[in-house]
């Protein structure tokens, strides 16, 4: 998406309530799916916003990616294994999560979990 298309998708969002990435619903999916890898980003705003959260199995650590996962217009997603999935909550249903959270306590303890069989 070019930049004047997200502005003006900002500014016709402006006082919306944020959608913020859903931490707790990655875990999951990642436990879930046995992931090794994932990546998130805004929809139509990957280039800008996206990154790599989980490598080789771990989170990876904030000062070695780039996200920014909260928006008014654009749906916070996940990716993994090639499949890209919503992964938002509004902000007022979120733990005090912004675009500034970052694997929150919570979504580790999902990872960290032990695996039912």
């Amino acid at each position: 998406m070019d930049t004047m298309k997200a502005f003006s998708m900002a500014e016709a969002s402006r006082g919306e309530e944020l959608k913020v990435f859903d931490w707790e619903k990655a875990a999951t999916l990642i436990v879930e799916r046995g992931a090794k890898e994932a990546s998130a980003g805004l929809q139509d705003d990957w280039e800008y916003t996206g990154g790599t959260i989980l490598e080789d199995g771990r989170p990876v650590p904030a000062e070695e990616t780039y996200v920014y996962l909260a928006s008014t217009w654009a749906t916070p997603e996940i990716e993994i294994d090639g499949e890209v999935l919503d992964c938002f909550r509004m902000q007022s249903a979120a733990p005090g999560w912004d675009e500034d959270t970052y694997w929150p306590a919570e979504a580790l303890e999902i990872l960290e979990r032990p695996k039912r069989g």
